[in-house]
Protein backbone atom coordinates (compact mmCIF):
# COMPACT_ATOMS: atom_id res chain seq x y z
CA UNK A 1 0.00 0.00 0.00
CA UNK A 2 1.56 3.18 -0.65
CA UNK A 3 1.72 6.69 1.12
CA UNK A 4 -1.34 8.13 -1.62
CA UNK A 5 -3.34 5.63 -1.32
CA UNK A 6 -6.78 6.43 0.58
CA UNK A 7 -7.34 4.21 4.10
CA UNK A 8 -10.52 4.68 5.89
CA UNK A 9 -10.40 4.76 9.28
CA UNK A 10 -13.32 4.49 11.92
CA UNK A 11 -15.99 3.61 10.17
CA UNK A 12 -15.42 5.34 6.72
CA UNK A 13 -12.85 9.03 8.38
CA UNK A 14 -10.36 9.34 6.03
CA UNK A 15 -7.27 9.03 7.60
CA UNK A 16 -6.61 12.20 4.97
CA UNK A 17 -9.33 13.97 6.75
CA UNK A 18 -7.77 13.76 10.05
CA UNK A 19 -4.48 14.82 8.48
CA UNK A 20 -5.94 17.82 7.15
CA UNK A 21 -6.96 18.73 10.93
CA UNK A 22 -3.41 18.65 11.87
CA UNK A 23 -3.87 15.36 13.58
CA UNK A 24 -0.96 13.78 11.96
CA UNK A 25 1.88 14.37 10.39
CA UNK A 26 4.08 12.41 12.36
CA UNK A 27 5.69 10.73 8.92
CA UNK A 28 2.21 8.27 9.00
CA UNK A 29 2.02 8.17 12.59
CA UNK A 30 -1.70 9.30 13.57
CA UNK A 31 -2.25 11.46 16.95
CA UNK A 32 -3.80 8.66 18.35
CA UNK A 33 -0.38 7.34 18.34
CA UNK A 34 1.12 9.96 19.72
CA UNK A 35 -1.60 10.06 22.82
CA UNK A 36 -0.81 6.31 23.57
CA UNK A 37 2.67 6.64 23.52
CA UNK A 38 2.31 9.89 25.65
CA UNK A 39 -0.45 7.66 28.18
CA UNK A 40 2.52 5.15 29.25
CA UNK A 41 4.11 8.08 31.14
CA UNK A 42 3.29 9.19 34.64
CA UNK A 43 4.28 12.67 36.36
CA UNK A 44 4.54 13.05 40.05
CA UNK A 45 1.40 14.74 41.17
CA UNK A 46 4.00 17.07 43.21
CA UNK A 47 5.42 18.39 39.97
CA UNK A 48 2.28 18.11 37.77
CA UNK A 49 1.95 22.16 37.51
CA UNK A 50 5.53 22.35 36.40
CA UNK A 51 6.74 23.75 33.05
CA UNK A 52 9.32 25.10 31.07
CA UNK A 53 9.71 27.46 28.47
CA UNK A 54 12.68 27.18 26.57
CA UNK A 55 13.51 30.30 24.66
CA UNK A 56 16.39 29.57 20.85
CA UNK A 57 17.77 33.04 19.85
CA UNK A 58 18.29 31.33 16.74
CA UNK A 59 21.29 32.60 14.98
CA UNK A 60 23.73 33.22 17.74
CA UNK A 61 22.83 36.33 19.54
CA UNK A 62 26.27 38.29 21.01
CA UNK A 63 26.84 38.10 24.39
CA UNK A 64 29.02 41.47 24.37
CA UNK A 65 26.69 43.53 22.58
CA UNK A 66 23.29 42.27 25.16
CA UNK A 67 24.16 40.63 28.67
CA UNK A 68 27.88 40.78 28.90
CA UNK A 69 29.53 43.90 27.47
CA UNK A 70 32.64 44.82 28.13
CA UNK A 71 32.72 48.91 28.41
CA UNK A 72 36.64 49.01 29.51
CA UNK A 73 37.98 46.79 26.64
CA UNK A 74 39.11 48.72 23.12
CA UNK A 75 36.87 49.72 20.77
CA UNK A 76 37.37 47.15 17.70
CA UNK A 77 36.10 44.83 20.81
CA UNK A 78 33.60 47.11 22.95
CA UNK A 79 31.51 47.67 19.70
CA UNK A 80 29.06 50.81 19.57
CA UNK A 81 26.70 50.17 22.75
CA UNK A 82 26.46 51.70 25.83
CA UNK A 83 25.62 50.02 28.53
CA UNK A 84 23.01 51.03 30.96
CA UNK A 85 22.05 49.82 35.36
CA UNK A 86 20.08 47.40 35.81
CA UNK A 87 17.68 46.88 38.93
CA UNK A 88 20.36 44.42 40.03
CA UNK A 89 22.88 46.18 42.13
CA UNK A 90 26.47 46.42 39.97
CA UNK A 91 25.02 45.12 37.20
CA UNK A 92 24.79 46.31 33.77
CA UNK A 93 23.35 45.26 30.03
CA UNK A 94 22.94 46.71 26.71
CA UNK A 95 21.48 50.37 26.60
CA UNK A 96 18.69 48.70 24.13
CA UNK A 97 17.23 45.87 26.70
CA UNK A 98 15.96 48.87 29.33
CA UNK A 99 12.45 46.93 30.11
CA UNK A 100 14.74 43.88 30.73
CA UNK A 101 17.00 45.91 32.85
CA UNK A 102 14.38 47.02 34.77
CA UNK A 103 13.28 43.28 35.92
CA UNK A 104 16.52 41.86 36.38
CA UNK A 105 16.78 41.86 40.62
CA UNK A 106 13.79 39.02 39.32
CA UNK A 107 16.25 37.27 37.06
CA UNK A 108 18.93 34.84 36.66
CA UNK A 109 21.98 35.87 34.24
CA UNK A 110 24.60 32.97 32.95
CA UNK A 111 27.81 34.93 31.66
CA UNK A 112 30.08 31.79 31.46
CA UNK A 113 28.22 29.33 29.27
CA UNK A 114 30.76 27.01 27.12
CA UNK A 115 30.85 23.02 26.04
CA UNK A 116 28.71 24.43 22.32
CA UNK A 117 30.30 23.65 19.23
CA UNK A 118 29.96 25.81 15.99
CA UNK A 119 26.83 24.98 14.60
CA UNK A 120 24.08 27.07 13.07
CA UNK A 121 21.25 24.13 14.58
CA UNK A 122 19.19 23.91 18.02
CA UNK A 123 20.62 20.89 18.72
CA UNK A 124 22.71 22.38 21.74
CA UNK A 125 19.86 24.18 22.63
CA UNK A 126 17.30 21.58 22.47
CA UNK A 127 19.00 18.53 23.64
CA UNK A 128 22.42 19.63 25.25
CA UNK A 129 24.49 17.74 22.71
CA UNK A 130 26.16 18.51 19.55
CA UNK A 131 24.16 17.77 16.14
CA UNK A 132 24.77 14.68 14.90
CA UNK A 133 25.25 12.33 18.66
CA UNK A 134 23.69 9.10 18.23
CA UNK A 135 22.51 9.92 14.33
CA UNK A 136 22.79 5.77 13.82
CA UNK A 137 19.95 5.26 16.23
CA UNK A 138 17.84 8.52 15.38
CA UNK A 139 19.50 11.30 17.33
CA UNK A 140 19.47 12.71 21.01
CA UNK A 141 15.37 13.82 21.62
CA UNK A 142 14.73 17.36 22.34
CA UNK A 143 13.95 17.80 25.84
CA UNK A 144 10.34 17.90 25.79
CA UNK A 145 10.27 14.62 23.75
CA UNK A 146 11.85 13.51 26.67
CA UNK A 147 9.68 15.08 29.05
CA UNK A 148 6.87 13.73 26.75
CA UNK A 149 7.82 10.41 27.69
CA UNK A 150 9.27 10.30 31.27
CA UNK A 151 6.30 11.81 32.43
CA UNK A 152 3.38 12.98 29.96
CA UNK A 153 0.69 15.03 29.84
CA UNK A 154 -1.36 16.64 32.57
CA UNK A 155 -4.53 16.76 30.94
CA UNK A 156 -6.23 15.78 27.56
CA UNK A 157 -6.21 19.44 26.08
CA UNK A 158 -2.47 19.97 24.75
CA UNK A 159 0.28 17.61 24.11
CA UNK A 160 2.72 17.52 26.75
CA UNK A 161 4.99 19.28 24.64
CA UNK A 162 5.08 21.96 21.58
CA UNK A 163 7.62 23.74 19.47
CA UNK A 164 6.82 26.92 17.99
CA UNK A 165 9.56 27.56 15.24
CA UNK A 166 10.13 30.25 12.50
CA UNK A 167 9.91 29.58 8.78
CA UNK A 168 13.08 30.57 8.25
CA UNK A 169 15.53 27.38 7.47
CA UNK A 170 13.71 24.80 9.15
CA UNK A 171 16.22 21.77 8.40
CA UNK A 172 18.15 24.32 11.32
CA UNK A 173 15.13 24.02 13.86
CA UNK A 174 14.39 20.10 13.49
CA UNK A 175 16.17 19.29 16.91
CA UNK A 176 13.43 21.28 18.38
CA UNK A 177 10.79 19.12 17.03
CA UNK A 178 12.37 15.67 16.84
CA UNK A 179 12.28 12.78 19.51
CA UNK A 180 15.05 11.03 17.66
CA UNK A 181 15.69 7.40 18.99
CA UNK A 182 12.37 7.64 21.04
CA UNK A 183 10.32 7.75 17.91
CA UNK A 184 8.22 9.77 16.18
CA UNK A 185 5.33 9.38 18.50
CA UNK A 186 7.19 11.38 20.85
CA UNK A 187 7.79 14.08 18.49
CA UNK A 188 6.74 17.52 19.92
CA UNK A 189 3.72 18.96 18.02
CA UNK A 190 4.13 21.76 16.07
CA UNK A 191 0.92 23.75 14.85
CA UNK A 192 1.08 25.45 11.94
CA UNK A 193 1.99 29.24 12.67
CA UNK A 194 1.97 31.07 9.05
CA UNK A 195 -0.59 33.67 10.63
CA UNK A 196 1.06 34.09 13.90
CA UNK A 197 -1.93 32.14 15.68
CA UNK A 198 -0.97 28.35 14.91
CA UNK A 199 -4.04 27.16 14.18
CA UNK A 200 -4.36 23.59 13.31
CA UNK A 201 -5.68 23.46 10.10
CA UNK A 202 -4.31 23.34 7.08
CA UNK A 203 -3.17 26.55 4.95
CA UNK A 204 -6.30 25.83 2.56
CA UNK A 205 -9.08 26.66 5.15
CA UNK A 206 -9.86 30.34 6.27
CA UNK A 207 -7.97 31.51 8.82
CA UNK A 208 -10.31 33.41 9.88
CA UNK A 209 -11.32 33.39 13.88
CA UNK A 210 -14.66 32.84 13.89
CA UNK A 211 -14.60 30.64 10.43
CA UNK A 212 -12.08 28.43 12.57
CA UNK A 213 -13.62 27.46 15.65
CA UNK A 214 -16.56 27.52 13.36
CA UNK A 215 -15.05 24.45 11.80
CA UNK A 216 -13.75 22.93 14.66
CA UNK A 217 -17.64 22.32 15.87
CA UNK A 218 -19.07 21.36 12.45
CA UNK A 219 -16.91 18.91 12.14
CA UNK A 220 -17.08 17.58 15.62
CA UNK A 221 -20.72 17.84 14.49
CA UNK A 222 -20.52 15.62 11.72
CA UNK A 223 -18.62 12.97 13.43
CA UNK A 224 -20.67 12.20 16.29
CA UNK A 225 -24.18 12.84 13.91
CA UNK A 226 -22.30 9.58 11.75
CA UNK A 227 -21.51 7.71 14.23
CA UNK A 228 -17.81 7.33 14.11
CA UNK A 229 -17.21 8.10 17.99
CA UNK A 230 -18.44 5.41 19.20
CA UNK A 231 -16.37 3.06 16.89
CA UNK A 232 -13.23 4.70 17.59
CA UNK A 233 -10.89 3.27 20.65
CA UNK A 234 -10.08 5.49 23.15
CA UNK A 235 -7.12 7.33 21.42
CA UNK A 236 -8.48 7.78 18.56
CA UNK A 237 -11.30 9.62 20.19
CA UNK A 238 -9.17 11.53 22.38
CA UNK A 239 -6.86 12.76 19.27
CA UNK A 240 -10.54 13.79 17.55
CA UNK A 241 -11.64 15.64 20.57
CA UNK A 242 -8.10 17.31 20.85
CA UNK A 243 -8.09 18.45 16.76
CA UNK A 244 -11.37 19.89 17.21
CA UNK A 245 -11.16 21.36 20.93
CA UNK A 246 -12.50 24.37 20.94
CA UNK A 247 -10.75 25.34 24.00
CA UNK A 248 -7.32 24.39 22.09
CA UNK A 249 -8.44 26.17 19.13
CA UNK A 250 -8.96 29.16 21.54
CA UNK A 251 -5.80 28.70 23.37
CA UNK A 252 -4.33 29.04 20.15
CA UNK A 253 -5.74 31.91 18.87
CA UNK A 254 -4.44 35.28 20.55
CA UNK A 255 -6.94 37.58 18.82
CA UNK A 256 -8.94 36.24 21.75
CA UNK A 257 -6.83 38.07 24.00
CA UNK A 258 -7.64 42.16 24.48
CA UNK A 259 -5.63 44.26 21.82
CA UNK A 260 -4.45 46.11 24.77
CA UNK A 261 -2.37 43.07 25.61
CA UNK A 262 -1.10 42.06 22.26
CA UNK A 263 0.15 45.64 22.04
CA UNK A 264 2.39 45.24 25.47
CA UNK A 265 3.48 41.95 23.87
CA UNK A 266 4.54 43.89 20.71
CA UNK A 267 2.79 41.72 18.16
CA UNK A 268 2.41 44.82 15.64
CA UNK A 269 6.06 46.27 16.85
CA UNK A 270 8.54 47.17 14.19
CA UNK A 271 10.13 49.98 12.19
CA UNK A 272 8.72 49.12 8.73
CA UNK A 273 6.01 47.33 7.54
CA UNK A 274 8.17 44.08 7.13
CA UNK A 275 9.30 44.13 10.29
CA UNK A 276 5.99 44.61 11.99
CA UNK A 277 4.89 41.37 10.16
CA UNK A 278 8.28 39.03 11.00
CA UNK A 279 9.43 40.37 14.71
CA UNK A 280 5.71 41.16 15.61
CA UNK A 281 5.27 37.03 14.96
CA UNK A 282 8.08 36.80 17.21
CA UNK A 283 6.77 37.76 20.13
CA UNK A 284 3.16 36.29 19.27
CA UNK A 285 5.15 33.36 20.17
CA UNK A 286 5.65 34.66 23.44
CA UNK A 287 1.98 35.42 24.48
CA UNK A 288 1.22 31.91 22.64
CA UNK A 289 3.16 30.21 24.97
CA UNK A 290 2.05 31.57 28.05
CA UNK A 291 -1.32 30.73 26.50
CA UNK A 292 -0.37 26.94 25.65
CA UNK A 293 1.28 26.76 29.49
CA UNK A 294 -2.07 27.99 30.97
CA UNK A 295 -3.49 25.21 28.99
CA UNK A 296 -1.76 22.21 30.26
CA UNK A 297 1.31 22.10 28.25
CA UNK A 298 4.36 21.20 29.93
CA UNK A 299 6.98 21.99 27.75
CA UNK A 300 7.07 24.93 24.81
CA UNK A 301 10.30 25.58 22.70
CA UNK A 302 10.32 28.35 20.55
CA UNK A 303 12.62 30.37 18.07
CA UNK A 304 12.89 34.14 18.24
CA UNK A 305 14.58 34.90 14.80
CA UNK A 306 13.65 35.96 11.20
CA UNK A 307 15.19 36.09 8.24
CA UNK A 308 17.56 39.02 6.78
CA UNK A 309 19.48 41.03 8.97
CA UNK A 310 16.82 40.78 11.64
CA UNK A 311 18.56 37.25 12.29
CA UNK A 312 20.95 37.11 15.62
CA UNK A 313 23.05 35.71 12.92
CA UNK A 314 24.82 39.02 12.44
CA UNK A 315 28.61 38.43 10.58
CA UNK A 316 27.58 41.99 8.57
CA UNK A 317 25.74 45.28 10.36
CA UNK A 318 25.56 43.76 13.43
CA UNK A 319 24.82 46.84 15.21
CA UNK A 320 22.36 48.48 12.95
CA UNK A 321 20.31 45.21 13.13
CA UNK A 322 20.46 44.72 17.01
CA UNK A 323 19.76 48.49 17.40
CA UNK A 324 16.53 48.99 15.22
CA UNK A 325 15.41 45.82 14.96
CA UNK A 326 16.49 42.81 17.08
CA UNK A 327 16.74 44.39 20.61
CA UNK A 328 14.21 46.83 21.41
CA UNK A 329 11.31 44.08 19.71
CA UNK A 330 12.92 41.40 21.99
CA UNK A 331 12.91 43.76 25.11
CA UNK A 332 9.37 44.59 24.19
CA UNK A 333 8.23 40.90 23.99
CA UNK A 334 10.45 39.05 26.63
CA UNK A 335 9.71 41.65 29.31
CA UNK A 336 6.03 41.50 28.54
CA UNK A 337 5.96 37.88 28.92
CA UNK A 338 7.41 38.11 32.59
CA UNK A 339 4.94 40.62 33.89
CA UNK A 340 2.55 38.12 32.55
CA UNK A 341 3.94 35.60 34.29
CA UNK A 342 4.35 37.25 37.44
CA UNK A 343 0.94 38.68 37.30
CA UNK A 344 -0.75 35.55 36.83
CA UNK A 345 0.87 33.52 39.65
CA UNK A 346 2.98 31.31 37.06
CA UNK A 347 6.58 32.45 37.66
CA UNK A 348 6.89 29.71 40.52
CA UNK A 349 5.92 27.24 38.44
CA UNK A 350 7.46 28.12 35.13
CA UNK A 351 10.79 28.19 34.49
CA UNK A 352 11.86 30.40 31.30
CA UNK A 353 15.48 29.87 29.69
CA UNK A 354 16.75 31.81 27.06
CA UNK A 355 19.68 31.45 25.24
CA UNK A 356 21.51 30.90 21.99
CA UNK A 357 23.24 27.98 20.10
CA UNK A 358 26.75 30.24 20.93
CA UNK A 359 27.97 33.66 21.24
CA UNK A 360 29.67 35.78 18.66
CA UNK A 361 33.45 37.02 18.15
CA UNK A 362 35.01 39.32 20.67
CA UNK A 363 36.69 41.22 18.15
CA UNK A 364 34.38 42.99 15.16
CA UNK A 365 35.04 41.72 11.86
CA UNK A 366 35.99 44.40 8.58
CA UNK A 367 32.16 44.08 7.92
CA UNK A 368 30.54 45.96 11.01
CA UNK A 369 29.83 42.23 12.06
CA UNK A 370 30.57 39.50 14.40
CA UNK A 371 31.39 35.37 13.24
CA UNK A 372 30.61 32.68 15.27
CA UNK A 373 32.09 32.27 18.73
CA UNK A 374 31.62 28.89 20.55
CA UNK A 375 33.89 29.35 23.35
CA UNK A 376 31.80 31.78 25.38
CA UNK A 377 28.01 32.77 25.51
CA UNK A 378 25.30 34.28 27.90
CA UNK A 379 21.78 33.06 29.01
CA UNK A 380 19.08 34.35 30.39
CA UNK A 381 16.74 32.72 33.35
CA UNK A 382 13.51 33.39 34.99
CA UNK A 383 10.77 32.01 37.16
CA UNK A 384 10.80 28.13 38.44
CA UNK A 385 11.32 29.23 41.95
CA UNK A 386 14.97 29.90 41.36
CA UNK A 387 17.31 31.99 43.46
CA UNK A 388 17.41 34.87 41.03
CA UNK A 389 18.97 38.54 41.14
CA UNK A 390 22.53 37.08 40.26
CA UNK A 391 24.80 37.14 37.70
CA UNK A 392 26.99 33.74 37.62
CA UNK A 393 30.28 33.08 35.86
CA UNK A 394 32.24 35.57 33.95
CA UNK A 395 34.01 35.73 30.99
CA UNK A 396 37.91 37.41 30.62
CA UNK A 397 38.61 41.10 30.07
CA UNK A 398 37.71 40.90 25.92
CA UNK A 399 35.41 38.06 26.75
CA UNK A 400 36.59 35.89 24.82
CA UNK A 401 36.49 32.54 27.37
CA UNK A 402 34.89 32.11 30.72
CA UNK A 403 37.08 33.41 33.38
CA UNK A 404 35.36 31.87 36.56
CA UNK A 405 32.46 29.33 37.31
CA UNK A 406 32.43 27.90 33.46
CA UNK A 407 28.57 26.26 33.15
CA UNK A 408 28.03 23.29 30.71
CA UNK A 409 25.34 23.90 28.30
CA UNK A 410 24.51 20.57 29.57
CA UNK A 411 24.38 22.03 33.47
CA UNK A 412 21.22 24.30 31.47
CA UNK A 413 19.81 21.44 30.86
CA UNK A 414 20.03 19.30 34.40
CA UNK A 415 18.63 22.24 36.19
CA UNK A 416 15.38 22.54 33.60
CA UNK A 417 15.07 18.72 34.62
CA UNK A 418 15.47 19.20 37.51
CA UNK A 419 12.86 21.91 37.15
CA UNK A 420 10.32 19.02 36.17
CA UNK A 421 11.17 16.24 38.63
CA UNK A 422 13.31 14.45 36.22
CA UNK A 423 16.89 13.33 37.90
CA UNK A 424 19.19 13.57 35.12
CA UNK A 425 21.79 11.85 36.98
CA UNK A 426 19.79 8.44 37.61
CA UNK A 427 16.83 8.99 34.91
CA UNK A 428 17.77 6.81 31.48
CA UNK A 429 15.52 6.14 28.30
CA UNK A 430 15.30 3.09 26.26
CA UNK A 431 17.12 3.63 22.73
CA UNK A 432 15.74 1.30 20.23
CA UNK A 433 18.18 -1.31 20.76
CA UNK A 434 16.91 -1.63 23.91
CA UNK A 435 19.79 -0.32 26.19
CA UNK A 436 19.70 2.33 28.98
CA UNK A 437 20.79 6.22 27.88
CA UNK A 438 21.17 8.79 30.06
CA UNK A 439 19.90 12.17 28.95
CA UNK A 440 23.13 13.80 30.00
CA UNK A 441 26.76 13.67 30.34
CA UNK A 442 26.91 16.60 32.89
CA UNK A 443 23.93 15.94 35.55
CA UNK A 444 24.68 18.84 37.92
CA UNK A 445 22.30 21.13 38.11
CA UNK A 446 23.30 25.17 38.70
CA UNK A 447 23.70 24.88 42.89
CA UNK A 448 23.43 28.49 42.85
CA UNK A 449 19.96 28.95 41.46
CA UNK A 450 18.48 25.94 43.14
CA UNK A 451 17.56 26.54 46.75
Amino acid sequence: MTMNQKVRKCNGLHRRELLQLGAAAFCGLTLADFLRADARSAVDRSYRKRSIVNVWLAGGASHLDTFDMKPNAPVEFRGEFRPIATRMPGVQICEYLPRIAERMDRMALIRSLMGTVDSHDGAMCATGYPPGSLRNIGGRPNIGSVVAKIQGPTNGNVPTAVTMISGYNPSEQAYFRSAGFLGRSFDCYTPASDDGRANLLSRNITPDRMALLSSFDTIRRDIDARGNMEAMDAYTQRAVQFVTSREFAQALDITREPLAVRNRYGVGFGTSSMSRITLGLQNARFLMARRLIECGARCVNLTWEEGGERRWDTHSNNFNALRHELLPSFDIGLSAFFDDLEARGMLDDVLVLVWGEFGRTPRINNNAGRDHYAPAASALLFGGGLNVGQVIGSTTRNGERPLDRPIHYQQMFATLYRHLGIDPAQTTVLDPNNRPQYLLDHTDTIRELIS
